[in-house]
């Protein structure tokens, strides 16, 4: 059920992402109809947003029962006494599941018409209320107070501060403005509050402004599955390359009771501001983040005594998490992906750079997890042959745990390769819409069951270094 037209690309992007899926391995064992389906799906499956919304409780600092408390009555305050469930996790203890409504499609639309470019309509997709930087059109005579619907601009062809848009637009709903036309595009330079407050979206979330910002990570289901995973230990040393924003580093802290050390780097200063922000937010006090090119970490000099940060000596870390730069494809939703095919490519030898850093910066027995959000062989897969053959002393590890599927054929992995792999594929279901009805006719294990597959694209491979080879 396509709410949504399925995500678009650039030809030569459009092009080598056919070949990939379709690939001979694939088409071997599926046959071509069922590869053709499954790609096609995994178009439609891209352009909508995940059927749930995952938050991960701060367990440093209040338990998952009342925190879960906390959340429901929020949630009925937001949605004027409708009763949605708030989820617990059989194998993710530390999250919080609630199911997302929609697409409604009985909404009226109005007159008066707010154009905001794509990514603010992601947003507003998952929850967000529109803030004034997201908004580039709006409707001549806009006052604050006014009912207005909301319309994404997925090509990003309208121009800032027109009065009317014709082209390619997406309607995500209805809401209030809180400003007025004239505010909104004030020559004073752009506003920072909210613009339009959302009451009718078309896929109904619970907002989190401002809502338990001490208690709750908004975080994608894979990317906690991840910090499980490299499952870090109290007193270890443990190495987060790409941290930024957060998530994974402030997870890794609180599994570990914030007792060890947890190294994040960044190479973008704004970008480790925003780390050590989170880390004070949620009191997590073993996070030491630094402003570095990761591609760097490994030092081939001595290192003085005193010194903290990058770059490191060889076999320094007993853990190391690289949540690698990525296209970026599996991210829902995206209605169209705007890199080029160079763009697109560039990312596989930044990839094998950091992941040559990481093995060297990992002591022998260590445990080295690399992940990604996207959907690609040459990022995942390939790169899993890759470094088998690369490097002697790694060897792939069992996930656990284990709620994706397994990895894609094409890159050359045998099946039991494969098997170890784990590999979020949002077309491994149906893509469906959700009422309060049926959602109150669901088995908590099925909506658990759901959560586990319909969410963004994600990719994870688990490794641990025999030697120092």
């Amino acid at each position: 059920m396509s709410f949504f037209p399925k995500i678009t690309f650039q030809r030569e992007v459009e092009e080598y992402l056919t070949k990939v899926f379709r690939n001979n391995e694939l088409i071997t064992a599926l046959g071509t109809q069922e590869t053709e389906s499954r790609y096609q799906s995994l178009l439609s499956h891209l352009s909508h947003p995940p059927g749930f919304t995952t938050v991960r409780v701060n367990t440093h600092l209040a338990s998952v029962k009342h925190v879960k408390k906390l959340l429901f009555e929020e949630i009925q305050k937001q949605f004027k006494g409708l009763c949605v469930p708030v989820l617990e996790h059989p194998k993710l203890q530390d999250i919080l599941l609630i199911p997302v409504i929609g697409p409604r499609r009985d909404l009226k639309k109005h007159a008066s018409e707010v154009i905001v470019g794509a990514h603010c309509g992601y947003a507003v997709l998952r929850g967000a209320h529109v803030y004034v930087p997201g908004i580039i059109s709006t409707s001549k005579f806009l006052k604050a107070g006014d009912l207005v619907s909301v319309y994404s601009d997925i090509e990003g062809k309208c121009k800032r501060g027109a009065k009317e848009f014709e082209g390619v637009k997406v309607f995500l709903g209805n809401g209030i403005s809180e400003l007025s036309r004239s505010e909104i595009f004030s020559s004073n330079g752009p506003l920072n509050g909210m613009g339009i407050r959302m009451i009718e979206p078309v896929y109904l979330s619970p907002s989190f402004d401002n809502v338990l910002p001490n208690h709750l990570f908004l975080q994608n289901l894979p990317s906690v599955v991840v910090s499980h995973i490299l499952n870090p230990q109290p007193g270890e040393r443990i190495l987060d390359m790409c941290a930024a924003p957060g998530g994974k580093a402030t997870h890794l802290a609180t599994l570990m009771h914030d007792q060890g050390e947890v190294i994040a780097m960044d190479k973008i200063a704004n970008k480790v501001k925003k780390i050590k922000q989170n880390a004070e937010l949620l009191q997590l006090n073993c996070i030491k983040a630094f402003c570095y090119d990761a591609t760097r970490a490994l030092s081939v000099e001595k290192r003085e005594e005193e010194q903290e940060g990058p770059p490191f000596l060889p076999e320094s870390f007993d853990r190391i998490l690289l949540d690698a730069p990525c296209s970026g494809m599996g991210q829902r939703p995206n209605m169209a992906y705007s890199s080029t095919l160079k763009e697109l490519t560039s990312y596989q030898p930044l990839q094998r750079k950091l992941f040559t850093v990481a093995v060297k910066l990992l002591k022998p027995g260590g445990v080295l997890v690399y992940s990604t959000c996207t959907i690609t062989l040459s990022e995942n897969e390939e790169q899993v042959a890759w470094a088998l053959k690369t490097f002697q002393c790694l060897q792939l590890q069992p996930q656990e745990p284990h709620i994706g599927g397994e990895g894609m054929r094409g890159a050359g992995l045998s099946l039991d390769q494969l098997k170890l792999l784990q590999r979020f594929d949002p077309s491994a279901v149906t893509l469906q819409g959700m009422d309060i009805n049926s959602l109150q006719d669901s088995r908590e294990d099925d909506l658990i069951s759901l959560a586990n597959k319909d969410c963004i694209g994600f990719f994870i491979a688990k490794f641990s270094k025999s030697n120092s080879k």
